[in-house]
């Protein structure tokens, strides 16, 4: 048993200042504000305690991609990450042909079973090719019945998320027949229109993927997919907030008008975050990173990111204009708590009973210690 004190610890429901909590075979047993029980066993001082970042939308780094040939390149991934906070994460695979998929999801499959990453995110290929974005634009097609079911069935129930485009041929029943194999439905790379996106909601869509980013744009008499998906309380949002993919007013427009609730962010990273500027790729496309931003080489197509969640809690805290607490309060629920629950991991608050992930911060929000299931983990 370990007893912990900060000067502030946000369980993900309130801050405790100061605070402290113990931890037992790597669960959260206790958890106060004020003086703890007994003398710490470690006195972490003037830093931030927050429960462990949960990415439910990231292809790799560390010069990892999913999917990983092995369970080794899979484990190099996501310690990368876990070095910057990242205690549970999707491990998202972009689009593929039809045998190619099927090997990708059996393969990454086994690697949720050993625990690797929390779960399977397809993003793609049943997407629109007129918002393709980084995808490879002779793997899209329409969803076909037999194949997503053979998909689902490879899975295992390892599939947590599926992204696609409603518009397209046979969209509406891909929603619910991912809906009805127990996975999230999510609109993303779409050029859905407005009602069609509604439709979509109404057939179990819960997710918006990587709201903005590679969806037909607002127009005044073509609202198109961003205001139904912002407008319904049932869908969670996900936003990329590296200073890239999005301005830092739609971060605070998008919580101010939906709620900071509905908000999750990610980092849609892929191999290169981590890594030095240089040639890459994705998917089986060829990326160019320079100055820290991936895009498709010789393109100014965006592919994917660099980002880390400690980089896009940074720029979150940056974005808004809320209070300091109220700000800390939400930007720590969305990238902790909101996530986990929306792709039905267990709760994630720091709590009497949850689980021992939890990244120490400075006060630049720096990461300084991250713990996994009860063990530090090695930063070096």
């Amino acid at each position: 048993m370990s007893l912990l004190t900060a000067d502030r610890v946000v369980t993900g429901e309130q801050i405790l200042a100061p605070g402290w909590l113990e931890v037992r075979d790597g669960r959260v047993v206790a958890v106060g504000a004020g003086d703890p029980p007994r003398p710490a066993d470690r006195a972490l001082g003037a830093v931030t305690v927050v429960p462990g970042f949960v990415d439910m939308h990231v292809h790799g780094g560390g010069g990892g991609a999913f999917p990983a040939a092995d369970a080794a390149a899979t484990a190099a991934a996501v310690d990368f990450h876990r070095r910057h906070g990242t205690t549970a994460m999707l491990a998202s695979l972009v689009s593929a042909s039809p045998p190619d998929l099927l090997a990708q999801v059996e393969a990454v499959a086994e690697q949720v079973r050993a625990g690797l990453v929390a779960g399977i995110h397809l993003e793609g290929p049943w997407i629109s090719a007129h918002r393709c974005g980084a995808h490879e634009p002779t793997a899209l097609r329409a969803p076909d019945p037999a194949e997503l079911d053979r998909v689902l069935a490879a899975g295992g129930g390892t599939i947590a998320m599926v992204t696609l485009a409603p518009e397209l041929p046979g969209g509406l029943e891909a929603v619910r027949r991912v809906v009805d194999a127990g996975a999230i439905a999510a609109v993303g790379h779409t050029d859905a229109t407005y009602e069609q996106t509604r439709e979509a909601i109404g057939a179990g869509a819960r997710v918006a993927t990587h709201l903005f980013n590679a969806m037909r744009p607002v127009h005044h008499r073509d609202p198109g997919p961003v205001v139904a998906l912002m407008e319904d309380p049932r869908v969670t949002l996900e936003l990329i907030t590296d200073g890239q993919h999005l301005h830092p007013a739609l971060y605070r427009d998008v919580c101010g008008r939906a709620g900071s609730d509905r908000v999750v962010l990610v980092t849609d990273a892929m191999e290169a975050a981590g890594m030095a500027d240089g040639a890459y790729s994705l998917g089986g496309l060829d990326v160019t990173v320079a100055d820290g931003v991936a895009r498709l080489t010789g393109t100014t197509t965006i592919a994917g990111s660099t980002a880390t969640m400690d980089h896009q809690f940074r720029q979150a805290l940056a974005a808004s204009e809320l209070p300091p607490d109220e700000a800390l309060l939400a930007v720590t629920r969305q990238t902790s708590v909101l996530p986990a629950a929306a792709i039905g991991l267990p709760p994630v608050a720091l709590a009497a009973g949850g689980p021992a992930d939890l990244v120490v911060l400075d006060e630049q929000w720096g990461v300084t210690d991250v713990m996994k299931a009860g063990s530090w983990v090695a930063l070096a």
